[in-house]
């Protein structure tokens, strides 16, 4: 599955972990992308979004 969401472009970010001795070391934070069934531009498709974008209505489920 892709790591990219189809509608805001919003991707994995990348950052650092930092312990309590201030060491750091490198991590990702990813996205909660869905697959999920819906309308684009009148038909049906299975698209790759995250939940901010379900939640928000900029997707038409497929019911």
């Amino acid at each position: 599955m892709a790591r990219v969401c189809e509608i805001c472009g919003k991707g994995p970010a990348t950052g650092n972990t930092i312990s309590h001795s201030h060491r750091k070391t490198r991590r990702v934070r990813a996205p909660n992308i869905q697959r999920v069934h819906a309308y684009v531009d009148g038909n049906k498709r299975w698209i790759n979004v995250c939940t901010r974008c379900i939640k928000s209505g900029r997707v038409k489920k497929v019911v």
